[in-house]
């Protein structure tokens, strides 16, 4: 046998194979882990805890609500302003109480309202019956107003709620982490990570839910009290108009009835 080949010069390179064993089984269980877990929005949705499952659901129909609710204030608070800008046109034309005939929706209750107390009180005094007129239309005005406010609560309490909600799903998906880590006795980042992006996402949509809920109800408390001032401003012009125009009984009647 040829001393270059004895058995003392192989052993060497053999050694680093068995030496880098544990490394490669290491990295292999490594990338096993990573993909036994889907991060991406289904997957998060369906790998995590069923207690966060119920609190994302939550979130996603109270998300689901608001926007509906958003649409629907959306359009009637756009159909009220142009209801509005009728009648305060017709004030500005001075057409007193023959304005009624030209109104729809609320304006139109309103100023309705007015004029049927108007001729109820045929055997009062002007000012009596201006008064109560006013005071028909801005009664009518405020229900009819507080109508429109309903769903506004809903909002308030997602905007307030929604982010500690999500938290909570949050809080508890971290601890059952903690657990499985505890249990598996391994702090790799490919066992720490899924289970703490489950967590994250259930905050993450509690975020959605929330700040589109508090933007929405900021604008419609702001636009209702804007259509609301506005309304009560043209029921005083009106009122005026209406008890000064002595010339016109008969339009009075006719509008009333």
């Amino acid at each position: 046998m040829d001393p270059t080949t004895s058995p003392a010069t192989v052993l060497p390179d053999a050694v680093p194979a068995t030496v880098s064993a544990p490394g490669g089984l290491d990295a292999l269980a490594t990338d096993l882990a990573v993909q036994a877990h889907d991060v991406t929005i289904t997957g998060l949705f369906l790998q995590a805890d069923p207690i966060v499952k119920a609190v994302m659901i939550l979130l996603v129909l109270a998300s689901v609500a608001t926007w509906a609710i958003a649409l629907e204030k959306s359009l009637r608070l756009r159909r009220l302003r142009r209801e509005v800008a009728v009648l305060e046109a017709g004030i500005a034309a001075r057409k007193g109480a023959a304005v009624a005939a030209d109104l729809a929706g609320l304006p139109k209750l309103a100023v309705e309202a007015g004029l049927t107390e108007w001729r109820e009180l045929a055997a009062e005094d002007t000012d009596e019956r201006r008064g109560r007129a006013e005071q028909a239309m801005r009664l009518t005005t405020t229900e009819n107003l507080r109508e429109l406010e309903k769903g506004l609560p809903f909002l308030a309490t997602v905007g307030s709620a929604g982010p500690f909600i999500g938290l909570f799903g949050t809080v508890w998906g971290i601890l059952n982490s903690f657990t499985a880590i505890a249990n598996s006795q391994d702090t790799s980042l490919a066992v720490v990570a899924p289970g703490i992006a489950e967590a994250l996402f259930a905050t993450a949509i509690g975020l959605v839910a929330a700040i589109p809920a508090v933007m929405w109800y900021n604008a419609f408390s702001t636009q209702l009290g804007r259509v609301g001032a506005r309304l009560s401003t043209a029921i005083a012009r009106l009122a005026s108009q209406i008890g000064r125009a002595k010339g016109h009984v008969a339009d009075l009647r006719r509008a009333a009835e």
